[in-house]
């Protein structure tokens, strides 16, 4: 029996180390992590610029600022770019999020918002369908922001 305390004992005093050095390990890092934002790249469709402009300013502004209320989101942007070819972006558009864990059960959160500015599933797709003639989604990235201790 005594031989099973011991043994149980090490084992105990081993995770304590293992924890401990962890822990050490983690507060040397010269960084820590920050905010994480989805990066949306955007082509408008040629003529169709200032329209897309306009749904960004009325329905698309409308939904972000109701997730700012809500806490869904910290922030969000819109970026001209200058393409370099034919098929870049002109437009990014940037959301901002706490840190990973605000993904989670990101649509649970928002579809009551969505649903308030576009309506229902069905006018949810007529509306991606009539904002498609506008542009075209190049493509998403999600960075995390590293903050320098």
């Amino acid at each position: 029996m005594q031989l099973k305390a011991r043994a149980l004992g090490a084992l105990v005093g081993f995770a304590a180390l293992i924890a401990a050095t962890g822990a050490a390990v983690a507060a040397d890092r010269p960084y820590s992590e920050g905010v994480v934002v989805n990066v949306s790249s955007v082509r408008t469709e040629p003529g169709q610029f200032e329209a897309y402009m306009a749904y960004l300013a009325g329905p698309y502004k409308q939904l972000m600022e109701e997730q700012k209320k809500a806490g869904i989101i910290l922030d969000y942007a819109v970026y001209q770019v200058v393409p370099r070819s034919p098929n870049d972006p002109d437009l990014f558009l940037t959301t901002t999020f706490k840190n990973m864990a605000a993904l989670d059960g990101l649509d649970a959160r928002s579809d009551a918002i969505t649903e308030k500015v576009f309506g229902n599933l069905q006018q949810q797709s007529t509306s991606t369908v009539t904002r498609g003639k506008l542009r075209t989604l190049v493509g998403d990235e999600l960075i995390r922001e590293m903050v320098l201790k």
